[in-house]
């Protein structure tokens, strides 16, 4: 499943790609894409043409896209995609010209990709006021030329929909010195709108806004394992399976140690430890373990060349072999799912 550095990627890709260009027509394949779009896919597809992109924002596992009005304005609403297990967004430049190379670029524009569930059509950059709004004049051919915008879901667990945006200014913000509740919409500054339906989601370790304090005083509200409490998106967004169980290799917890049982050091060093190992999956585009995630070009990511724990069962614990001792990582069961630790590393706590 996707996970933050996974969907940053995607995010990152919109924004270079697709904002400033006008929706000139939706296309839905599988209204079951749309399921949490109460309205209907009627409604999905009037509400977004002719509105341009105008940004490109995540929180956790959450990204969506805040939409221009003709006039220039923030729409009220915001276009919310969640990748689930197997989601893509994909990103496909119309060609120009007549060539004969041109015309098979033609045709693998117009080629529907296996799993197509919704598609965006879109204009080129600063065709209209709308998309002016947000990016300047077209400069480049790719610009020039419009765009869709593809959301590939083989099993169905992700989808898109509209959702009203509401402010979520952080504590330590102060904006004019009015309080959050007596300021309109028009006045908070577009990066404190999130949408309504994401705005129970905590803030993930790579936000600015992340508090550590907080995460450290849900911790200690709670006998669940620390497993548990990392993938628990109220608490800290983002991680999932794969970057839990680096992050605790990493900080040489077990698993199943109860959250609140966790020394200040303990806490400190497994914050930073999830910190790190997304930050470099990051940067490596995330990790692909089949086909299934890719960023906007279709391209996998390679951090799982990096991994110490996940998938690993069976093989040296990387740690221990530096340090001349033999111990085998091992694979338990989590959840219906499964977890990946060091037997000497990740040692089970005593109440287990």
């Amino acid at each position: 499943m996707p996970e933050l550095p996974e969907v940053e990627t995607v995010r990152a890709g919109i924004a270079d790609h697709s904002l400033g260009r006008l929706v000139q027509a939706v296309r839905v394949v599988d209204a079951r894409s749309l399921r949490r779009h109460l309205p209907g896919p009627a409604h999905f597809e009037t509400a977004l043409t002719g509105r341009a992109l105008r940004g490109a924002y995540r929180r956790g596992k959450y990204l969506w896209l805040t939409l221009s009005e003709s006039d220039g304005t923030l729409a009220d609403e915001a276009l919310v995609v969640h990748l689930g297990m197997s989601g893509q967004l994909l990103v496909r430049d119309e060609p120009g010209g007549v060539s004969g190379s041109d015309s098979e670029a033609r045709a693998a524009f117009d080629e529907q990709p296996r799993h197509l569930r919704v598609a965006l059509e879109l204009g080129p950059v600063g065709a209209t006021s709308a998309a002016g709004a947000t990016r300047g004049a077209a400069s480049t051919s790719r610009e020039s030329t419009g765009q869709r915008l593809l959301f590939v879901d083989q099993r169905l667990f992700g989808g898109m929909f509209l959702s009203p945006l509401v402010p979520d200014i952080p504590a330590a913000v102060v904006v004019n010195e009015v309080a959050p509740d007596e300021m309109g919409q028009s006045e908070v500054p577009e990066r404190f709108l999130v949408p309504e339906a994401v705005k129970h989601i905590a803030r993930d370790p790579l936000d600015e806004f992340f508090d550590p304090a907080a995460v450290r005083r849900k911790f200690l509200r709670t006998s669940s394992g620390i497993k548990k409490v990392l993938l628990d998106q109220s608490v800290i967004s983002g991680v999932g399976n794969i970057y839990a169980d680096e992050a605790l290799w990493r900080a040489r917890l077990h698993y199943a140690k109860p959250a609140r049982t966790l020394s200040a050091a303990q806490t400190r060093e497994l914050l930073e430890a999830v910190t790190q190992v997304l930050r470099e999956s990051l940067a490596a585009g995330g990790t692909s373990f089949d086909a299934l995630y890719v960023n906007v070009l279709g391209e996998s990511g390679y951090f799982e060349r990096s991994l110490n724990a996940y998938g690993r069962a069976g093989e040296p614990c990387h740690r221990c072999a530096e340090a001349g001792r033999t111990s085998l990582m091992v694979r338990e069961p989590f959840q219906n799912r499964s977890s990946y630790r060091c037997p000497h590393c990740q040692r089970a706590p005593r109440s287990r």
